[in-house]
């Protein structure tokens, strides 16, 4: 077995590829030899130091896999044997084997390559929590969504358009023409110091009904600005910390100093009839029936061809240092893959 371990915390070329006897299923378990799995901004956050989730150091992060089934512990029908599977993993996932529980198992749809069931769980799940769950969606709705080329992002558009909304993306001037293309109604540079008056002009005035936010700091505010009356603002995320290649306390002070001093407080919600949540997939893993029931629901709508992942860019296992590069330079326009 071959993993991408984080030793120390820092730079990308601190990650180092690890050997190791291939692991036994235990009770309840499916090992899975892995040929894809998805690279996420809460790994880069990990490697860092600044994802609260992340175990002790060393450590193997990943939350999403793609292969076939090998063998099988007690408890666990051998019918699963060979079958090509996609998987949730709490952690570990950036490995060419992997041993996790049934229940955080799901059949690939057989119109679902590796690669894709790869670039499916994490993503799509965060955005079905943000638009279905908590942010009740509807048709005819806008929706603003930040770092729009990422594959929440993308997941964000194709769900929308599933339900027949409108969505505003913001990002980098340079991604612009490919969003649009891929099915954007309008595209916004999030650095503009006139963000929230575009909004409003894209929209008459009314503003969105739904402003997804990963960026955090002063965004989260300025997102909220953003939305119509009964209008909602998600937040999953706090992705502007993360500036140089290694943590600086200097340099991500004035995100953490705004994202502490924005304060959504119950009188000010209730008067502007607006409301605010927040969406962390990682802390449900108490719950896995319930974030089956959701991936179900996914892969039902993959099946029908209204949901499709998108992929940027493939990495080998061991060029995970260069694959943590390109997603913290936010040079990706979809998902980004570690390939075993």
């Amino acid at each position: 077995m071959r993993q991408v371990w984080i030793t120390r915390e820092g730079t990308p070329e601190r990650l180092e590829i690890r050997e190791s006897e291939d692991p036994l299923p235990q009770d309840g378990e499916l090992r899975i030899r892995v040929e894809a799995t998805g690279l996420n901004f809460s790994d880069v956050l990990a490697r860092v130091g600044l994802y609260p989730d992340r175990p002790k150091l060393p450590v193997v992060m990943g939350y999403e896999i793609s292969g076939r089934v090998d063998a099988v512990g007690n408890g666990v029908e051998t019918d699963w044997l060979g079958r090509n599977v996609l998987a949730l993993t709490r952690f570990g996932g950036h490995s060419d084997v992997v041993c996790c529980p049934e229940i955080q198992v799901f059949s690939r749809p057989s119109g679902l390559n590796a690669e894709s069931g790869a670039a499916l769980p994490v993503n799509y799940l965060t955005a079905y929590q943000l638009l279905v769950v908590m942010g009740g969606l509807k048709k005819a709705d806008t929706v603003l969504v930040h770092s729009a080329g990422g594959g929440v992002g993308l997941a964000v558009l194709q769900m929308s358009k599933r339900f027949g909304a409108q969505i505003i993306g913001a990002a980098s001037k340079e991604k612009h023409e490919k969003l649009r293309e891929l099915g954007f109604d309008h595209c916004i540079d999030y650095q503009d110091q006139d963000f929230v008056k575009k909004v409003r002009d894209l929209t008459s005035g009314k503003g969105v009904e739904l402003a997804l936010d990963a960026v955090g700091g002063k965004s989260f505010e300025r997102s909220y600005q953003c939305l119509s009356r009964t209008g909602r603002l998600g937040m999953y995320g706090n992705s502007s910390m993360v500036t140089g290649r290694s943590r600086s306390l200097l340099k991500m002070g004035p995100s953490l100093l705004s994202t502490l001093r924005t304060r959504f407080k119950a009188t000010r919600l209730i008067n502007a009839n607006k409301g605010v949540f927040g969406v962390n997939l990682g802390r449900l893993w108490e719950e896995p029936e319930r974030v089956s029931s959701w991936m179900e629901e996914v892969l039902c709508w993959c099946t029908e061809g209204s949901i499709q992942p998108i992929i940027a860019a493939r990495f080998p296992l061991e060029q995970a240092s260069q694959a943590h590069q390109f997603l913290h330079d936010r040079k990706n326009i979809g998902k980004v893959l570690l390939i075993p």
